[in-house]
């Protein structure tokens, strides 16, 4: 090759070598954010807005939308609070066995399949055998990791099903874990933690 040719070919990579060297690298890869639905839970001390995992707890997730489409939680009660120390704990409300509320109960999903846990906020699905879920809800106080799934303990250890957390109005449910309770209302484990009186749900609603 020809001194006049090798000048030429160097000159012909120089562009090429150039752009390789200034060439974004390539962005990496983002997991996309499983899908959410956020509720609004308008109660007369205020307005709690909950996440609903709709994609990694979807059957407890719609349950609960059902119930809010329906109008089913509208006017209901949050009627328990069960206060163990201060901020820690968990409120309860829902359709609270009245026949013409309910909705026929849901498959269980264990806090193992949905990886949705017990945290400070989270939302689950009151139940008594696995299966048998309906409109009972509980707001966690505190991580609660005791109610989450453990395959290791003997028993019934499927847990509670979570579905959600407490994005906004945190302090309504503190005010409703420290609100006063009837010392004689409730039945055996429940016996003190009926509130009295009762917080109004005014409405659930889907939101934006």
């Amino acid at each position: 090759m020809t001194l006049r040719r090798s000048l030429l070919a160097a000159a012909l990579l120089l562009p090429a070598a150039a752009l390789a060297q200034s060439a974004p690298a390539p962005a990496p890869s983002v997991t996309p954010k499983p899908a959410t639905q956020k509720v609004a839970i308008d109660t007369s001390m205020g307005r709690i807005v909950l996440e609903l995992e709709t994609e990694r707890a979807p059957i407890t997730a719609r349950n609960f939308l059902r119930y809010a489409d329906q109008k089913r939680l509208d006017g209901t009660y949050f009627y328990r609070t069960v206060k163990v120390a201060d901020k820690f704990g968990f409120v309860q409300f829902g359709v609270d066995n009245q026949p013409k509320r309910i909705l026929p109960p849901i498959k269980h999903e264990p806090t193992t399949q949905t990886r949705v846990k017990h945290l400070n906020g989270a939302i689950s699905v009151a139940r008594l055998a696995p299966g048998t879920a309906r409109g009972e809800f509980t707001i966690s106080v505190g991580d609660q990791p005791s109610l989450d799934a453990d395959p290791s303990k003997p028993g019934d250890n499927l847990g509670y099903a979570a579905f959600g957390r407490v994005v906004e109005g945190m302090d309504v449910v503190w005010k409703i874990l420290d609100a006063p309770t009837s010392p004689t209302a409730g039945e055996g484990v429940m016996k003190g933690q009926m509130l009295e009186p009762k917080i109004r749900v005014l409405k659930v609603t889907r939101l934006p």
